[in-house]
């Protein structure tokens, strides 16, 4: 026996329409509708499974408003399925506002496995562990890529980014991070599907012309990253105001570090 729930959060493929599980066929067919970011573009996956359901608007400028048509139509004891324009909902696209509002009232939610552009460009580049920051699309102004950039010495940093800024975005993290090595996909699952991964001087030379496609990008960890780390928190309580000795007894009391060495940092710095 297979558990039915009242709202299913559906993947659709990020590029290929031939990856969408059977799963999720099954379940966009027997909803009584599917809440949508555009649908024009889910009509077009709709089409190709000759699935009938109707389609509504749902996107990140009417959240609030369909709230309460969702809320009422459950109540009814409608079934609805939630899809964005390309892989899995809430990762970077809306969801979030309603799916708090259906748990807030009871009703049950579930999410099907399926395509996501963070876990198909991951699982085909190396990495030295398992560990990685998501932090969606990077921001758009220089001094917030940067400080993004800083912050995140220590980690594998994962991000989303358009094919207009890119290359941009790349300078700005050159700057900060200097020779860094990088791993960049484009197109994933496409037909022009590309994987570079290479020291970040590279990836911009060999994309100089132009670059097309949705972009996912990760900046692996630099090889001094845990003293560029240490640098970054005391810079950052610095800014707030910290003197050296309570920035020392901070971290050291925080990260379990020696107190006399970040007080000598903290100095230097």
């Amino acid at each position: 026996m297979v558990r039915e729930f009242d709202f299913y959060i559906v993947p659709t493929p990020i590029g290929n329409i031939s990856d969408i599980t059977l799963r999720a066929i099954e379940i966009l067919k027997s909803v009584d509708f599917i809440a949508c970011e555009d649908t024009r573009t889910t009509q077009k996956i709709l089409n190709h499974y000759d699935i009938r359901t109707k389609s509504i608007s749902y996107h990140k400028y009417n959240e609030r408003e369909r709230v309460d048509f969702f809320l009422s139509e459950l109540k009814s004891g409608k079934k609805i399925a939630l899809v964005s324009d390309a892989g899995t909902p809430m990762i970077c696209d809306p969801g979030g506002i309603i799916t708090e509002e259906l748990l807030k009232n009871g009703f049950s939610v579930t999410s099907l496995p399926g395509a996501c552009a963070v876990t198909t460009f991951l699982s085909q580049i190396p990495r030295e562990n398992e560990e990685f920051t998501f932090v969606g699309f990077i921001p758009r102004s220089e001094g917030q890529i940067k400080n993004l950039v800083q912050k995140y010495y220590a980690n594998n940093l994962v991000f989303y980014d358009s094919p207009e800024r890119i290359l941009k975005t790349l300078e700005v993290i050159k700057s900060v991070r200097g020779e860094v090595k990088i791993a960049l996909g484009r197109e994933l699952s496409k037909l022009f599907e590309e994987i570079k991964n290479g020291q970040i001087t590279e990836i911009l030379e060999h994309f100089k012309d132009g670059i097309k496609g949705e972009i996912v990008c990760m900046i692996y960890p630099d090889e001094n990253a845990e003293d560029r780390e240490l640098d970054y928190k005391i810079k950052e309580l610095k800014n707030k105001g910290y003197k050296d000795k309570d920035i020392s007894v901070i971290l050291s009391t925080l990260f379990n570090l020696n107190k006399n060495e970040i007080y000598k940092r903290s100095i230097e710095l």
